[in-house]
C-alpha cells in the first residue's frame, strides 16, 4: 500500500469514527427529546386535570354553603358550573391515564365525587337541611373532603412521576453524551497511533535517505538504506542507491 494511500486511510478511519460517534449522540438526544416530552406533556396533562377539579370543589363547597343559607338561585347557578367543569377535568384525567396504577387513583375519584354530589345534587335551599350547619360539617363537608384528598393524591402521583422523569433525563443526556467522550478518547488514541506510523513508514525512511545521501557528498560511501516497506519510500531509496551507483561509475570512467 502506497504512502497517499496509508495516510488517506488513517485520515477517512478517523472521520468515520467521529461521525459515528456524533450520529449516535444525535440519535441518543433526539431519542431522550421525543420521550421525555411526551411523558412530561401527558404528566402536566394530568396534574391541570386535577387542579381543574379541586378549583370545582372548592366552588361547590361555596354554593353549597349559599344553598344552606337560603340563597338558592346564585347556588344553583354556581354549583352547576363547578360540577361541568369538575366533569372536564375528571373526562381528561380518565382519558390520560398514562402511569401504572392511574386507573385506581382516577375510579377513586369518581366514587368519592359520587358520594359528594349525592348529598348536594337534591335541593338544600327550602328544605330541612337548610340553615344546619351540622348536617354541612357532619356529610357534606367530610365528603368533599374526602374527593379533594383522592384528586390531590392523583395530582401526588404525577408530581412524582415528573420528578422521575427529570431524574431519567438528567441519567439518559449523561448516556447521550458518552458516545462524544468515547469518541474523543478514542480519536486522541488513534491519533497518537496514527503518528506512529506516519513517523514509521514517512519521516524516518526521509531522515534515513536525507542522511545517507549526506554521508555520501562528504565521504563518498555509496548509499545503503533499507527500507522495510514496499512503497514510495522504497522505490525512492532504491532510486537513488542507482543514482549514485551510476555516479560513481561515470567518475571512475
Amino acid at each position: 500500500m502506497g504512502i497517499r494511500a496509508k495516510i488517506l486511510l488513517g485520515f477517512l478511519i478517523l472521520a468515520t469514527m467521529l461521525f459515528l460517534a456524533g450520529a449516535w449522540s444525535i440519535y441518543e438526544l433526539r431519542t431522550v427529546g421525543t420521550s421525555v416530552q411526551a411523558l412530561l406533556d401527558d404528566n402536566y396533562k394530568s396534574i391541570s386535570a386535577a387542579r381543574k377539579m379541586t378549583d370545582a370543589l372548592e366552588r361547590q363547597d361555596s354554593a353549597i354553603l349559599l344553598l344552606l343559607s337560603g340563597n338558592w338561585k346564585a347556588g344553583r347557578e354556581i354549583i352547576q358550573s363547578a360540577d361541568a367543569s369538575f366533569q372536564q377535568g375528571f373526562d381528561i384525567a380518565r382519558n390520560n391515564v398514562t402511569i401504572p396504577g392511574e386507573t385506581a387513583y382516577v375510579d377513586e375519584i369518581e366514587k368519592a365525587y359520587k358520594n359528594f354530589k349525592d348529598l348536594w345534587v337534591r335541593p338544600i335551599a327550602g328544605t330541612g337541611h337548610e340553615k344546619k350547619l351540622d348536617w354541612y360539617f357532619q356529610q357534606v363537608h367530610h365528603a368533599f373532603l374526602e374527593v379533594k384528598l383522592a384528586v390531590e393524591r392523583l395530582m401526588a402521583l404525577n408530581d412524582r412521576v415528573m420528578y422521575q422523569t427529570a431524574t431519567d433525563l438528567k441519567n439518559r443526556a449523561h448516556r447521550a453524551v458518552m458516545p462524544g467522550v468515547v469518541a474523543i478518547i478514542a480519536a486522541l488514541v488513534f491519533a497518537l497511533v496514527f503518528n506512529y506510523f506516519v513517523n514509521y513508514y514517512l519521516v524516518s525512511p526521509i531522515i534515513k535517505v536525507t542522511k545517507a545521501i549526506q554521508r555520501f557528498f562528504e565521504t563518498g560511501v555509496p548509499i545503503e538504506v533499507k527500507i522495510e516497506t514496499k512503497d514510495e519510500m522504497h522505490r525512492l531509496a532504491t532510486s537513488l542507491q542507482q543514482l549514485m551507483t551510476q555516479s560513481q561509475k561515470r567518475e571512475a570512467v
